[in-house]
């Protein structure tokens, strides 16, 4: 599979990267960023009013993200990554579709990636839950990438989007992208 026709604008990788929302919450809203007393209220309220997919989540939820934030952030530290933020906000590199039936109402946003630096992003290929908990070996799993490694992925694996988008094939739906800086997305709250 190659690079994505979309992505390629004379020798500059264009890609864009897409956040998912509620309408009536507004975006980038992040459960990591509070205490854990907090985030377990809301995951809690999420949970009794059924509504979207995040009320799924069980009750250990918030401490296995919380280390798998730390171990995500401590693998793009090692690659050069700069994080001003403890925890990620999270984006989807190119359009999911299937994420908008997470919500009732459903908002998006749009940034193009040359908008972040590459100390500022990290991916990892699938949501990170799966990608650093599924044990099925493949070469992608418990990886976290840069920008420049990330290309390299996409021209292996092609967009998971685009081969998986029912999700028959495994649990990679879309490339899961981590922001660790809030400056860009400040213009977006």
């Amino acid at each position: 599979m190659g690079i994505s026709r979309k992505a390629r604008t004379s020798n500059i990788m264009k890609y864009d990267l897409y956040h998912y929302f509620e309408q009536d919450k507004g975006p980038f809203r992040n459960l990591s960023k509070l205490s854990i007393e907090q985030a377990s209220l809301i995951s809690n309220q999420i949970r009794t009013e059924g509504r979207s997919f995040a009320s799924q989540r069980n009750d250990n939820y918030l401490m296995i993200r919380r280390e798998l934030e730390r171990q995500a952030r401590d693998q793009f530290i090692c690659k050069g990554g700069k994080p001003r933020n403890s925890y990620p906000h999270y984006m989807t590199l190119e359009s999911c579709k299937w994420l908008e039936s997470w919500y009732s109402n459903p908002g998006r946003i749009s940034i193009d990636w040359n908008e972040f630096s590459k100390e500022s992003i990290s991916f990892t290929y699938g949501d990170l839950f799966p990608t650093m908990r599924y044990p099925d070996g493949k070469a992608y799993r418990k990886q976290v990438y840069n920008k420049d490694e990330i290309i390299e992925i996409i021209q292996e694996y092609g967009l998971p989007q685009e081969w998986n988008s029912n999700g028959e094939n495994g649990p990679e739906r879309y490339i899961e992208v981590q922001i660790w800086d809030e400056e860009i997305i400040k213009r977006y709250l």
